[in-house]
């Protein structure tokens, strides 16, 4: 949202501080993928984010994988951390659909 010259977005996991989104201003296509297991970004916050995304009419597409953090880190399980954990068949989906999106939308 904070990036005019940009022509779509993807982001994994991860979200900002909902108070701070101002979705008003995102202008460009956006997928996110998230894991329904990830106790650092709670998917009832995704939840909220869709809300503000879709009363500013912003065109996005997010989806959920049964999975922990980090579930496309091919180095998560050597981490030997309770909350990540490498999910190949997950990964290979968010990336076959991020790449979709992006030949879609950076033609």
């Amino acid at each position: 949202m904070n990036v005019p010259e940009a022509d779509a977005a993807v982001t994994w996991y991860g979200y900002p501080p909902l108070e701070y989104v101002d979705a008003s201003k995102i202008k460009v296509p956006l997928m996110g993928h998230w894991a329904t297991e990830d106790t650092a970004f709670p998917i009832a916050k995704v939840d909220e984010l869709e809300k503000k995304l879709r009363a500013a009419h912003v065109n996005f597409e997010f989806h959920r994988y049964n999975a922990k953090h980090a579930f496309a880190n091919e180095t998560a399980d050597s981490k030997n951390l309770p909350f990540l954990k490498h999910d190949p068949a997950a990964a290979e989906l968010a990336w076959r659909r991020t790449m979709d999106f992006l030949a879609k939308h950076l033609k």
